[in-house]
């Protein structure tokens, strides 16, 4: 059984002679693969490889992956943010367009250096050459964290599988009760409907004893829940087949909850008998706490 959460958190770390390094990673649920990345200026090159690592590893879920790096070495300067900066030169020159020159006193350099964002301060100093060597520690240490995320996440599946087991064992017992509800059964249904017929005929006269024969069978054929009893026991095999798999079944399993879902719900809805609605409404209530657990699975 190789069932996996698709949520999990996990962290790896990481020195040299000029910073520290420290990976996170996070996953939540999805219907599909997102991997969504925050990395420090000037790392935007591994982008494409975290993304192939993450699709590699991951099927399904939000992933969240984080890169925080303290350079020791680099001291603390300024540097001008050339698009801010550009912006706001096109945008003196149009108010100063509009108004006149004359009406307005002429911008300085210090002045425009001060306008929020046209200045930053940067701690990172380090060089294009010192990050592009790093390049193969990095990749290490996000090696490390995605096997930790694996391993947590595989670690939660372990859970969810018992879980799910215990809960497929359960609907699968209740649909067996449901067959020795003697209201199932075809005699029961039949004795219940030639008394129901035979009161309709002494009390109303003039009825088509061929037509009321025929509606009778159409009534016994919709009371029987043979069919849905059958479907419900082919879903549970199909459910416990999903769980031996090797590869992700969370989609699939969620497809199968809808079919619990609606067999449970036919059961229900054809029932006259009280014992038979109690089970069928406890099959919904544990369908509903299934389909529940299956939205953690990958």
């Amino acid at each position: 059984m190789n069932i996996s959460s698709m949520t999990g958190f996990a962290s790896s770390e990481g020195a040299n002679e000029k910073c520290t390094w420290g990976w996170e990673g996070k996953s939540v649920n999805a219907k599909g693969l997102d991997v969504r990345l925050k990395l420090p200026r000037g790392f935007d090159f591994l982008e494409a490889l975290i993304r192939k690592t993450a699709a590699k590893n991951f099927k399904r879920g939000n992933i969240y992956i984080n890169l925080d790096i303290s350079w020791s070495t680099a001291s603390t300067g300024l540097s001008v943010n050339e698009d801010v900066l550009a912006d706001v030169l096109a945008a003196v020159f149009l108010v100063r367009e509009r108004a006149g020159s004359t009406n307005l006193q002429p911008s300085t350099p210090e002045g425009i250096l001060g306008l929020r964002g046209v200045l930053e301060q940067s701690d990172d100093q380090a060089s294009d050459e010192d990050r592009i060597a790093m390049e193969g520690e990095l990749l290490a240490g996000l090696d490390a964290m995605i096997a930790q995320l694996l391993e947590t996440r595989n670690g939660e599946g372990a859970i969810l599988a018992k879980v799910l087991v215990e809960q497929i064992n359960t609907i699968e017992k209740l649909s067996i009760d449901a067959t020795k509800v003697a209201a199932t059964q075809p005699g029961a249904i039949k004795a219940r409907l030639k008394e129901q017929v035979e009161t309709l005929i002494a009390d109303v006269s003039g009825i088509d004893e061929a037509r009321l024969a025929g509606e009778a069978a159409l009534l016994m054929t919709k009371a029987d829940i043979r069919e849905e009893l059958d479907r419900l026991s082919a879903h549970v095999s199909a459910a416990k087949d999903l769980l031996g798999e090797a590869v992700p079944v969370g989609r699939r399993m969620d497809f199968l909850c809808q079919e619990f879902n609606r067999e449970a719900n036919t059961l229900c809805s054809k029932s006259s008998d009280v014992e038979l609605t109690r089970i069928g409404l406890e099959l919904k209530s544990v369908i509903e706490q299934f389909r529940e657990q299956v939205q953690n699975i990958e």
